[in-house]
């Protein structure tokens, strides 16, 4: 699975992506994945982002470029994931 993060959360992470290996026969949620996130990167890499824990409460998500707002959505192994916290401007 591919894990893209964009703004703030790239800046929380120090990485714009992450390679995943969940398994071929794994069945894992969009909730599970923001738990298991959070616990890869508990400090934030840049002084001035929060740690990515606090901003997956606020963050949208895409699966395959398709908006996800049920965080009990199945993930394959195969997928790629957007991780968009809020964005500020208009």
């Amino acid at each position: 699975m591919k894990v893209r993060f964009f703004a703030a959360a790239a800046a929380a992470t120090g990485v714009e992506e992450q390679q995943l290996d969940l398994g071929a026969t794994a069945v894992f949620t969009l909730a599970e994945l923001s738990g298991l996130l959070a616990d890869s990167f508990p400090a934030s890499a840049s002084s001035s982002t929060p740690p990515l824990s606090e901003l997956l409460t606020r963050c949208s998500f895409l699966i395959n470029e398709v908006a996800a707002r049920d965080l009990g959505a199945a993930l394959a192994p195969d997928d790629v994931v957007d991780v968009l916290p809020p964005f500020a401007g208009g």
